[in-house]
């Protein structure tokens, strides 16, 4: 046990290295005895001496419900183009590992590997490669600029203007649970968006957003840099940077945000593909229904 510890009780040590969790969650921890002080149970009244051992014996990870389905756009022999249901995380990570996107679509292609990602609350076209060739040729293409990305988004406020170029750069930020997080700061790298209205609704705005730079949650970030936050957006809000009361983590769903085309040149024909996503109902315009 380290000086910063002792002379505290192990309750007040773990609340305060260990900020992910709140006080009444390491209470609940020591009141189901999965932690332990020098090999016994702990009950966090204990006051901390140097040279003693205090270990967290963590239950086996659960992962939450997420949708189990997909739907298939595009296949061909070195490609797969398909829609993801918001909730479902594109990857493993963030405490899922089966109910990701990727599992999913290996257990009809074991050799597919996703060439990007959607955030887990975000639905529509997922891209993956089923050949190394597809693989290194895609993401060349990727990073030349080839690769044509459109959204649909559903942000709070009227729209003044019809369209708008979005420079802010985008690096990491403060957050009051994660230390940072990324967000709309002159400190981070280049990055460009362009949102154009598509409807106006009473207090919210519909966009549709191509993004020319492949920045984390760019969209989240530039609409609510620009001052229309996503609907129901937890995290960001205007500014483009963390709410400042009790903001939410990047995972945290609750907005509609929907990637609706995908256009890219096949690495192997060389023709000019332009996939289609319909978008969810809530992110239709009035003559769409």
């Amino acid at each position: 046990m380290g000086g910063a510890a002792v002379g505290r009780t192990a309750l007040a040590y773990l609340t305060g290295a260990y900020r992910h969790s709140t006080e009444a969650e390491w209470r609940a921890r020591f009141g189901r005895g999965e932690v332990q002080l020098d090999g016994v149970t702990a009950t966090g009244d204990e006051v901390l001496r140097a040279h003693q051992e205090l270990c967290w014996h963590r239950p086996p990870w659960r992962e939450g419900a997420t949708p189990d389905s997909f739907e298939l756009v595009y296949e061909d022999a070195s490609l797969l183009a398909v829609i993801k249901p918001g909730g479902l995380p594109t990857l493993p990570s963030g405490g899922f590992l089966k109910n990701t996107l990727l599992s999913f679509v290996r257990q009809r292609w074991p050799e597919a590997s996703a060439l990007h990602r959607l955030g887990r609350a975000t639905s529509g076209l997922v891209l993956f490669s089923r050949t190394h060739e597809a693989a290194a040729r895609l993401s060349r293409n990727w990073r030349e600029g080839d690769v044509e990305k459109r959204y649909r988004a559903l942000s709070d406020g009227v729209a003044a203007q019809d369209a708008y170029d979005i420079h802010a750069p985008i690096g990491l930020v403060p957050h009051p649970v994660l230390e940072s997080v990324h967000g709309a700061t002159d400190k981070g790298k280049p990055s460009h968006s362009r949102a154009e209205v598509l409807e106006r609704r009473a207090g919210h705005t519909l966009f549709e957003v191509r993004i020319h730079t492949g920045r984390p949650e760019q969209i989240r970030i530039h609409l609510a840099y620009i001052g229309h936050p996503l609907t129901g957006d937890p995290l960001f809000a205007a500014g483009g940077l963390p709410r400042e009361r009790e903001p939410g983590l990047p995972g945290d769903g609750g907005y509609l945000l929907h990637a609706e085309t995908l256009a890219f040149t096949h690495p192997l024909t060389g023709e000019r593909l332009r996939l289609h996503a319909p978008p969810p109902p809530g992110l239709r315009t009035t003559a769409e229904g």
